[in-house]
């Protein structure tokens, strides 16, 4: 794992952006997971105005709401259409987001998963980072070997997630479809984005703390080519930031990036 500290959000998106445009170039069919949020809007915009060739390109989200429609405003799927899809070349038919409309979501989950593996797996998973430490709806106490299945969000997420259902957390939906813990562990590269310093705490105890099951941001550790891009907020609460530093600055890796 690699930990990259940017000076402040818009450079830590900008970091983000480049690096998928990166792999987008190298390879033009690149299977990408990509996740929503607010820290993610910044990436999209970026991307967006690179114009890259995103036409080979498929991807899978991380997560949807169960029992709200993908054309519903407050949907993952919506929200992927409006703030990259519509703006880039993809095929819309290569864009991959849970149903959670699904009749029967164990089929769905199934379904999904099936996907995944027949695109041949995913090359890069963007992820973010929850407050209390989930990445998708991997909420406390999710396995670490986990695949893709429904998970009961916690109170902490919904109110999270409030901002986006016009600050009522009442109006977040109770459950969600996502990807496992084993499922995001499966991508060949992971990038975490963590900005604000609302995510110093926790964010610390997952790149620096026990690998565990309440936090389960904590298995990217396990990862063999992972990188966590943050801004000084963000970072605050690390230790080891000046040996953090010295590999940015060092690595041939991030000489494009310096």
């Amino acid at each position: 794992m690699e930990i990259v500290i940017k000076s402040n959000a818009d450079a830590a998106a900008t970091l983000t952006a480049q690096l998928i445009a990166a792999r987008v170039r190298a390879k033009p069919d690149l299977v990408l997971g990509l996740a929503t949020g607010r820290t993610m809007e910044a990436v999209y915009t970026k991307l967006a105005a690179l114009e890259l060739d995103f036409s080979r390109c498929r991807s899978f989200n991380l997560d949807e709401y169960i029992g709200v429609p993908p054309t519903d405003k407050h949907s993952y799927r919506c929200y992927m259409d409006e703030r990259l899809f519509d703006k880039i070349n993809i095929v819309k038919t290569n864009t991959h987001v849970p149903d959670g409309m699904a009749p029967d979501l164990g089929a769905e989950v199934a379904r999904y998963e099936l996907l995944i593996k027949e695109a041949g797996g995913i090359d890069l998973q963007l992820l973010g980072i929850g407050e209390d430490g989930h990445i998708g709806f991997n909420e406390p106490l999710s396995a670490l070997m986990s695949r893709t299945r429904e998970k009961a969000l916690t109170p902490a997420t919904r109110r999270q997630n409030a901002g986006m259902f016009g600050g009522d957390p009442d109006r977040v939906p109770k459950r969600a479809l996502t990807m496992g813990v084993g499922t995001i562990l499966e991508a060949r590269e992971i990038v975490l984005l963590a900005t604000g310093p609302d995510k110093a705490a926790i964010l610390a105890k997952a790149v620096e703390g026990s690998i565990s099951a309440m936090i389960s941001a904590s298995a990217i550790q396990l990862h063999p080519r992972c990188k966590v891009v943050l801004d000084q907020d963000a970072a605050g609460a690390l230790t080891q930031r000046d040996y953090y530093d010295w590999v940015f600055q060092n690595e041939p890796e991030w000489q494009a990036y310096r």
